[in-house]
Order: structure tokens, then sequence, then C-alpha cells
């Protein structure tokens, strides 16, 4: 199974605040059958140990390290907003909710922060008119 599949890419997502967008991106990864609900708690204990703002409009929730046991497969869930989210003070469009086992994540987020690092790259991202779109400009998550 990709990390990243076509059906959890969300533009135009609803959540208004950092913690309606945090349960938003959990609750895909939820669907998606890649981690139980408990993860969604963990992604909130994260959150509030550490701020999961990134940089260039992007966050990326994800779960403390007590909740392992509650992820089935790594996965990502990426949801768009056309209005930026109040992130603890920071604009966020981007919220990518992530679950990897045995580590996969760290190399899930590396590939993520490169894209993310780049400008155009975002704007790209924010220019998108589809999933398909936003899916091939992250296409790289998938490969090993």
């Amino acid at each position: 199974m990709a990390v990243l599949e076509l059906d959890r890419i969300v533009l135009g997502g609803t959540a208004r605040t950092r913690d309606d967008a945090i349960r938003e991106a959990g609750a895909a990864l939820v669907a998606a059958g890649a981690v139980e609900p408990a993860y969604v708690d963990a992604m909130f204990d994260r959150e509030n140990t550490v701020s999961t703002y990134m940089g260039n409009y992007l966050a990326i929730p994800h779960g403390t390290n007590d909740a392992k046991d509650s992820i089935k497969s790594s996965a990502l869930s990426i949801i768009r907003y056309d209005e930026p989210i109040d992130w603890d003070g920071n604009e966020v469009r981007f919220v990518v909710g992530i679950a990897g086992l045995n580590n996969e994540h760290l190399e899930i987020l590396s590939k993520l922060a490169i894209v993310f690092s780049e400008e155009d790259e975002v704007q790209k991202l924010l220019d998108a008119g589809s999933a398909q779109e936003v899916y091939t400009l992250l296409g790289d998550v998938n490969e090993d």
C-alpha cells in the first residue's frame, strides 16, 4: 500500500481551528484503516507538547511515541484549506496527518520537508486544481 493515496487528499478542508484540523487529518487516517482512533488523541498529546507547525503554511500533526501500537500501516492524509488556519499564531493552509510504522515517518517527513521548503513548490500546491495534481506534486513520498 502506498503511503499517500488519492482518496486521502482533500482540497477545501472544512476545519476553521487548529484542533478541528487535527481531527480532520486524523479522521482521514482512521478512515483509511492506517490508525486506530486512539492515535488521533495522541496527535493532540503531541501538539500540546510541541507545535507541529513547520513553516510555509504547513503543519504535520502526528502521534506521540506512546501511540505506536495504534498504527496499523504508514500513511499520510493531506488537507488543504482555502482560508488560513491560525496555528498558534502561524498561518497554515496544509495539514498533513502522518502515521509511520517502524520510524518510516522520518523518511516521509524528510521528503515532505524538501517539497515544502521551496516556495515555488508550495505555490504549485496552493494553485493545484485537483487532488490528482497535488498527488502528482507529492508523488515522491511513495517512492522507496
